[in-house]
């Protein structure tokens, strides 16, 4: 089926003539409509007929070989954060459920012009805060290995469209594992890059906000890297944006050529629950090891490691900056008190949490964060990656808001439970969520590989290297077999 094609091999398809654009439609049209009613993942969908004229018009420019790009006559479906022109850009929100852009924003704009056919939006959480993808506009999005369960987010649409077959590659955003954790619970891979090397625009703020980033899922890692070398890259209007390009990923042949690699004496340092501070659910760090132990019988080199430093004082940093950057976003939104009706209380929480912070406070958790990202960089002087659990819960049931306890320990925020992901965040470490397997229950869980500063072509390759080993990716529904290379 086209749909089980990855990504990549679906462009080799299309440009070798062997499915038209047309067809490619037809059939994710026709999945997005078998799949999506039970798992929620696509919203906003466009009209059918006016897809397939677009996917036509594609197919002409080949008659007359002419490519946009690799993903030419390719469905996509944008993360409902970010600006698309002509659509609904909801995130979530009853306040900004009639919103739509004029303009797309840069991502959006680098893969259009890459060829992609934008063909609706993926669901979100509201404002993409929490990671559990509901909303009163558009409803809860459900796990494919269990309808019953969370699907992970804020990039929960995007991931179970994947899995699904609804999409063949997927973009997203990641502020506290939103990109990672989604993929960790529904079996594929998500890339958290370098911060800076997926520059963001329009943003209000350039300077202070620099913890969230886009970036790119998929199943497989070939995937994951085409779609990072299209939307990757230096803009002069982003002050903060790294220098060039990564040309490695610009083509399919090309990338393929550049994630093949022997790992062999890669030093990977294990960090574990961090010394027990991390509430784990049982059999998570158990699978994360034998994920390990594959990455050694590769050549690597595994060793436990630690993060010396006052990790609660990088909470508690991390809660402040966290806090400062949602009020910023939102605080404007609500001045109308009957506003406040209209957003959840975890948003409430962070913005008036944020609207009582101090300057001294802001510089402070500043200052403890460069501290932090210090700690992490002299770790790379003894490992070339660190390894840590993807999340410290199994996707939990969907009627549930956020999981309030972890064993017996209370989970004292709504994101508390997901402090696993906030490590590659807070020092602007490129990390990518890789499968290591199934509970007896049958769902998912994934390990985060962390690089070193701007070493995001490195990671990608060791996840390269880690995913020919693997014989359980890309199975998404009950019935669907691995995706084809």
């Amino acid at each position: 089926m086209i749909t089980d094609f990855s990504a990549a091999a679906l462009s080799e398809a299309i440009h070798a003539r062997d499915v038209s654009c047309r067809e490619v439609m037809a059939a994710y049209l026709d999945r997005i409509d078998e799949q999506n009613p039970a798992v929620n993942a696509i919203v906003s969908l466009r009209d059918g007929d006016r897809l397939m004229t677009e996917a036509h018009a594609c197919d002409e420019e080949l008659a007359h070989d002419l490519s946009r790009g690799w993903m030419h006559g390719m469905p996509q479906a944008i993360k409902d954060l970010a600006d698309t022109r002509g659509l609904p850009t909801t995130s979530g929100s009853r306040l900004t459920e009639h919103f739509v852009p004029r303009h797309d924003c840069l991502m959006v704009a680098r893969m259009k012009a890459a060829g992609c056919i934008v063909v609706g939006k993926t669901n979100v959480p509201e404002f993409g805060k929490g990671s559990h993808t509901f909303n009163d506009v558009f409803g809860t999005t459900r796990n494919p290995f269990d309808l019953a369960r969370s699907a992970g987010g804020s990039s929960g649409g995007a991931a179970v469209a994947l899995a699904t077959r609804m999409l063949p590659v997927a973009d997203g955003s990641d502020y506290m594992g939103s990109l990672r954790n989604p993929a960790a619970w529904n079996n594929i891979f998500g890339f958290r890059p370098s911060q800076g090397r997926v520059p963001a625009w329009p943003v209000s703020d350039g300077y202070l906000a620099q913890m969230g980033t886009e970036g790119p899922m998929g199943r497989t890692v070939l995937d994951v890297a085409l779609l990072l070398g299209t939307q990757a890259g230096f803009d002069p209007r982003v002050p903060l944006a790294l220098s060039g390009r990564l040309d490695e990923f610009a083509t399919v042949a090309r990338a393929r050529q550049a994630l093949d690699d022997d790992p062999a004496a890669t030093r990977i340092g294990w960090l574990g629950d961090l010394g027990g501070r991390l509430a784990m659910e049982p059999g998570i760090s158990e699978l994360c090891v034998e994920g390990l132990r594959t990455l050694a019988a590769l050549g690597c080199n595994v060793e436990a490691a630690s993060v010396v430093t006052d990790l609660d004082a990088v909470w508690k940093a991390w809660l402040v900056l966290r806090h400062m950057s949602v009020t910023t976003g939102i605080a404007p939104l609500i001045t109308n008190p009957s506003k406040r009706e209209l957003v959840k209380p975890e948003v409430l929480w962070e913005v008036d949490s944020g609207l009582a912070l101090s300057a001294t406070q802001v510089a402070q958790a500043a200052i403890t964060r460069t501290t932090f990202h210090t700690t992490m960089v002299s770790l790379f002087d003894r490992f070339d990656v660190l390894a840590i659990p993807t999340a410290q819960v199994w996707p939990f049931p969907a009627h549930e808001r956020w999981p309030q306890h972890i064993g017996n320990r209370e989970m004292d925020t709504y994101h508390r439970w997901m402090e696993c992901t906030l490590y590659a965040t807070f020092a602007g470490l490129p990390a990518v969520s890789v499968p290591v397997g199934f509970d007896e229950r049958g769902l998912p869980m994934g390990m985060q590989l962390i690089g070193r500063p701007r070493g995001d072509a490195d990671v990608l390759r060791l996840a390269a290297a880690y995913e020919t080993t693997l014989t359980f990716t890309g199975v998404g529904v009950p019935g669907t077999t691995g995706s084809a290379r």
